[in-house]
């Protein structure tokens, strides 16, 4: 499942754990969770008003589990405005080395990086568009110029100039008449902008004229620098701390649902945003993104937690796999030794200069050192991931992959063994190129009867 799609079913998984209705599920874009009440149930008022109260008792006795916990957003600082005017600095050199004259940006993970600037997507184009000259402008609705001042505007914003289009205008038509009149020919799409407006303005602008903006982007995001490794690295420890302190509170018939809402008290009392979870129980966990979220831990589970939030609007992402309450399976222990050895052997892999797909080719040849099968057999899905403003972004530890490493690139680590309808092991850290070798965040999971 892709990162955003993933992290909005667990926030629908979560509301239902904490009692949201179905109907605030629904305006969220979330449909209601496996063993929910469906929509069409008729729920009659007195037994709806009872569920609320035992949801709003179940919610504030999370909130207090972890009253103890404190906001860590000011133990790192966040990204400062002086740090994206040097951002957007790199961007106009970047661009005019590979022969560009601008690229054009919509709301994400780019505009974010580059200019602190959130805005939601709709059919009307709203996108930043940086030159190679040193400049910016600004592409929005005429409608909203009021809006997307107050934000552009504001004090540390970016500012610049805006384009503006009417509602009987097409945006892409009125920013190539402002490309001609500035001279402005090659002009990059960032990545995840939105093919249907590349599409209309290459038409209006010379499809020639149009080209790919990855290399651009990876040029600039792909290395991370001191300050995002030092958020990076908070919010990895952050998130262990929340699966600490979770696992401390499980009991014999607690569900996945339920341990995910506590991870999101958890996360949310430390000063993070927008927490997710997978939380599966024994059998659930042998599909790697879940099956059912409602299995009850028992005396004997096993149980995955791969969990995550934001600080400062960077991400983390953390796995452990481990038996709350009594001693570990043989099989599944196995398999967590031979899962955290492939972990350990990829880290040792990775170094400035070393080919991404080496990783990942490494972790399953050490699976195959432990006695399992190669290839996809038992590690079914690539090694790792980029991380930094997404929960996942380039590069990517797999094996198809011709990226170099570079100091500062920051990947997940996440082998993992999978039988079907018995069990799912993964274990998952976050590491980075350093000058000499890898360096990880946080601490190693260091046995199956404990996620620390």
């Amino acid at each position: 499942m892709h990162a955003p799609d993933r992290r909005r079913f667990l926030h629908g998984l979560a509301a239902t754990a904490a009692g949201v209705p179905l109907a605030a599920c629904a305006a969220r874009g979330a449909g209601p969770s496996p063993g929910s009440v469906p929509a069409s149930t008729p729920v009659s008022t007195e037994d709806g008003a009872a569920g609320g109260a035992r949801a709003a008792d179940q919610a504030a006795a999370r909130v207090e589990r972890f009253a103890h916990l404190a906001d860590q957003r000011g133990s790192v600082a966040p990204i400062a405005p002086s740090e994206r005017i040097a951002r957007r600095a790199r961007l106009s050199r970047t661009l005019a080395a590979a022969g560009l004259d601008a690229i054009l940006v919509e709301p994400g993970a780019t505009l974010t990086w580059l200019t602190g600037v959130t805005w939601g997507r709709s059919e009307r184009l709203f996108a930043y568009l940086g030159t190679a000259d040193g400049e910016h402008r600004w592409l929005v609705p005429a409608f909203e110029e009021g809006r997307a001042r107050r934000q552009i505007d504001a004090q540390g914003g970016p500012g610049g100039a805006l384009i503006t289009w009417q509602e009987h205008e097409r945006a892409e038509r009125v920013l190539a008449a402002y490309l001609a009149e500035r001279r402005i020919e090659r002009v990059a799409m960032e990545p995840q902008l939105r093919f249907v407006f590349a599409d209309r303005l290459g038409a209006a602008h010379g499809r020639e004229r149009i080209v790919a903006g990855h290399t651009i982007v990876f040029a600039l995001r792909a290395q991370k620098d001191a300050h995002e490794l030092a958020i990076l690295r908070r919010a990895s420890e952050l998130t262990q701390l929340a699966i600490r302190e979770v696992a401390a509170t499980l009991a014999p018939g607690d569900s996945g649902a339920e341990v995910a809402a506590r991870l999101a008290a958890a996360h949310e009392r430390l000063g993070m945003r927008s927490p997710w979870t997978l939380a599966l129980v024994d059998a659930a966990a042998a599909l790697p993104h879940g099956d059912d979220h409602h299995l009850t831990l028992e005396r004997g589970s096993a149980l995955l937690v791969d969990t995550g939030a934001s600080l400062h609007g960077y991400q983390s992402d953390t796995t452990r796999t481990w038996f709350p309450f009594a001693a570990p399976r043989a099989d599944v222990e196995r398999a967590w030794q031979a899962v955290r050895a492939a972990q350990a052997r990829a880290f040792e892999t990775i170094a400035p200069g070393v080919l991404a797909r080496a990783v990942d080719a490494r972790a399953r040849a050490a699976l195959v050192e432990s006695g399992y099968p190669g290839g996809y057999a038992a590690l079914t899905h690539r090694l790792g991931h980029g991380i930094g403003l997404e929960g996942h972004e380039d590069p990517y530890f797999d094996g198809g992959s011709e990226v170099v490493l570079a100091p500062g690139m920051t990947l997940s680590d996440e082998p993992g063994i999978y039988v079907v309808g018995s069990f799912g092991v993964r274990i998952e850290d976050i590491v980075t190129v350093t000058e000499t070798g890898a360096d990880h965040f946080g601490e190693w999971q260091t046995s199956v009867r404990s996620p620390a």
